[in-house]
């Protein structure tokens, strides 16, 4: 198991890791709408969602992988009427190998942001291709 860290994603705000690697396979925490230096993106869900997916390809960057080697993703929403805008901006940067994804109606997410999405994937290996 090799912990994954970045500078070009938000340190972790609790006692957890950025993403985990186990084998070939990468498991990222939770991103939010938090700039890598910690400032908060509020307001505009595109806007939100921009950044948790540049934090989310960041990450998997760092652990050798890509948005395009996603496996699954799940998106927690504090209200399901931004579930069109974080598609539209979602389909921006997943646009080939499109992974399987839930989306979960929350109450409240850390921050009190409005959107949290997380990813498993497949980390590129010499000679691996997805």
């Amino acid at each position: 198991m090799k912990i994954v860290t970045t500078n070009k994603a938000p340190s972790a705000i609790g006692p957890y890791s950025q993403a985990v690697k186990v084998g070939n396979m990468v498991y990222t925490s939770g991103q939010i709408s938090l700039t890598p230096n910690g400032e908060l993106i509020d307001g505009d869900i595109h806007d939100q969602t921009r950044q948790v997916l540049t934090n989310l390809q960041n990450v998997l960057e760092a652990a050798g992988s890509s948005l395009g080697q996603v496996v699954k993703t799940t998106i927690y929403l504090t209200d399901m009427d931004d579930f069109i805008p974080v598609n539209t901006v979602y389909a921006e940067f997943f646009i080939e190998n499109l992974p399987a994804r839930s989306t979960v109606a929350v109450k409240t997410l850390p921050k009190n942001v409005k959107v949290e999405i997380e990813a498993i994937a497949v980390a590129a290996e010499q000679g691996y291709s997805f």
